[in-house]
């Protein structure tokens, strides 16, 4: 199921690849700087060596190009890149760069509409050139800098990584994307002095709506959330509430047990304008055998009063209902709590049913034109 590819700001395959080429040749410059040095170190914040992280950013760049070209709906393509024993620092260094030219050619010649398997959220050329770019930039920071160097690449292209994967991470103006990528990814403090998130992830097809950006937590960020963390956001005044906090349990409670499902655990609302998180909202759990699934939000008090939750539950049903499995999305409000129940009416939902308590709403899937008849 997919909302859309994310946003790509309009710009070419020719562009995106031309992006992967130039991220490549900053590795490459990087690493040759430092090829005289000992690649046997781990790199900074790993448990992988210099010349293993090496060998993973190519794998990176060919296991991504591979996607692409193999139109991979599921899963990765079933193979591993290795570097020939004996591989000294200069080879790798090819490696890189001719791996970076595959994902290059891959990502200009894939069609437009083309989506891959990506475990964090199906992608176009866009998406998995943006991907490309993160993981070698980051990759060769980690190296550099456990060998006494450093990388320092354009902000342009951080910036357009940052747009295109990190709708969560706020920037305000003058800050150096460059940063904001190190920030964002837990290894550096933010620009404002913010401390590195302890869980984070990337987005390539988060749900859109006008004004928000929905996105699903993963196990760890979850996890971390619940443990009184961010969970990897930036959040409004005050949040977030306790019941985004006990979602990212259930979240994380789902993981462990096996019963998780991408897609139908709980997602991070996110206000577009300006990266901060206002919200949590999601599933209690995924789709029963009658088709059926019952949704939950909160908003942080701060951020009350815009109609956050009535565009977020409305995006997240308009997600729910690409499943063609998919009967009906409920909700359940207390009778008592006259704002949920405006914002379940302004999202779409009918009143289906109640009890002493409670009152049960339902969207249920459009029913489609009958054909017209010959």
């Amino acid at each position: 199921m997919s909302s859309g590819s994310g946003s790509s700001g309009g710009r070419s395959a020719g562009d995106w690849a031309a992006d992967v080429d130039a991220a490549a040749a900053v590795c490459a410059a990087a690493l040759e700087a430092v090829a005289e040095r000992d690649w046997e170190v781990a790199a900074t914040g790993l448990e992988w060596s210099c010349q293993e992280t090496a060998v993973h950013i190519a794998g990176d760049f060919t296991g991504y190009a591979a996607q692409l070209t193999g139109r991979m709906a599921q899963g990765y393509v079933p193979f591993d890149v290795v570097a020939v024993p004996g591989t000294g620092p200069q080879g790798l260094v090819r490696i890189v760069r001719a791996t970076g030219g595959l994902l290059s050619a891959a990502v200009r010649t894939t069609p437009a509409d083309l989506r891959a398997w990506h475990p964090a959220g199906p992608a176009g050329g866009d998406g998995f050139a943006a991907m490309g770019i993160a993981e070698v930039l980051l990759h060769t920071h980690d190296i550099v800098t456990a060998l006494g160097g450093q990388v320092r690449p354009e902000g342009g292209l951080c910036a357009r990584v940052l747009d295109r994967l990190f709708p969560h991470a706020p920037r305000a103006a003058g800050d150096d994307p460059w940063r904001v990528l190190l920030h964002v990814t837990g290894r550096a403090e933010g620009p404002g002095g913010e401390p590195a998130p302890t869980a984070w992830r990337w987005y390539c097809d988060p749900v859109r709506s006008a004004r928000l950006v929905l996105c699903e937590l993963s196990p760890p960020a979850a996890a971390d959330l619940h443990s009184g963390g961010s969970g990897g956001f930036t959040w409004a005044d005050g949040g977030p509430e306790e019941g985004t906090r006990f979602a990212g349990g259930m979240v994380a409670g789902a993981a462990a047990d096996g019963s998780h499902r991408p897609g139908w655990g709980t997602y991070v609302i996110v206000r577009a304008e300006d990266g901060r998180a206002v919200g949590g909202i999601g599933f209690h759990a995924p789709p029963g055998p009658d088709g059926e699934v019952e949704a939950g939000y909160d908003v942080v008090a701060s951020a009350r009063g815009h109609g956050y939750a009535a565009e977020a539950l409305a995006a997240l049903a308009g997600w729910a209902f690409t499943d063609p499995d998919l009967t009906a999305v409920r909700a359940t409000v207390d009778h008592p709590n006259a704002a949920s129940h405006a914002v379940v009416a302004r999202a779409g939902f009918h009143r289906a049913s109640a009890d002493e308590t409670q009152v049960h709403y339902e969207m249920r899937r459009p029913k489609q034109p009958a054909p017209p008849s010959t």
